[in-house]
């Protein structure tokens, strides 16, 4: 995206950077969005919330992606169903010892080849190897690891994984006030994008005093206006 990417714009990019962090960091619809902004007197409908969405979001993911520390060489792989367009299709994840969301990839089957697909696209992107893949006791897995020579680094049994696990709640709850999503290719869009805010903000309050959070707080805010002053 060219560094005129805001001209034309009726709105100034401070306001479009914000309904784009409100939509993508927070559990809310377009209309919703909408009747936000227009509390703060701002006259935006939610088709326009939702072409911002599309046109910034994922420049803003791919800045905040980058300037991410590496993450943890142990990777949790997990798949959850979804609804897409009324058809039940496959969300495949990974996130890292952390929480921090590495990658996802929404497929119309679970077998070997998405869990293979998945895999590349993770070793690919990450530029490492790791040392450890933890994954539910699903078969696809371990065939696609044993084809890419990760056999001996795979792991599964007993709550190894609740970490992937659990990291699917923000995707189930946006799911749900959507009343499941609508087109595969749209989904695999929002759904990257609100990975990175997600990784971007996450932080778990209950293990840290009230005065880290705000330092953890101002950080993913300085990275935030960095990712969206560079498009």
């Amino acid at each position: 995206m060219s560094k005129n990417s805001y001209a034309r714009h009726h709105f100034p990019p401070s306001v479009i950077q914000y309904t784009v962090w409100l939509y993508l960091r927070f559990n809310l619809s377009l209309r919703d969005v909408e009747d936000l902004l227009a509390e703060r007197g701002f006259d935006i409908s939610y088709e326009t919330v939702r072409r911002w969405v599309v046109k910034f979001g994922t420049a803003y993911a791919r800045n905040l992606r980058r300037r991410r520390p590496t993450p943890s060489d142990r990777w949790h792989l997990d798949e959850m169903f979804v609804s897409v367009g009324g058809r039940q299709m496959y969300l495949w994840r990974a996130v890292d010892a952390e929480g921090e969301v590495l990658d996802i990839l929404v497929q119309p089957r679970r077998d070997k080849c998405a869990a293979a697909k998945l895999i590349r696209k993770l070793l690919r992107k990450q530029g490492i190897s790791p040392m450890s893949v933890v994954t539910d006791k699903l078969r696809s897995y371990g065939a696609a690891l044993g084809d890419l020579g990760l056999k001996k680094r795979h792991e599964t049994g007993g709550r190894l994984n609740n970490r992937a696990e659990n990291s699917h709640q923000p995707v189930r709850r946006r799911e749900r006030s959507w009343i499941g999503f609508k087109r595969p290719g749209s989904t695999q869009r929002f759904l990257s994008a609100h990975a990175a805010v997600y990784n971007c903000f996450y932080v778990q309050r209950h293990l840290i005093t009230r005065r880290t959070l705000r330092i953890f707080r101002d950080v993913a805010f300085a990275e935030w206006r960095i990712a969206v002053q560079a498009v």
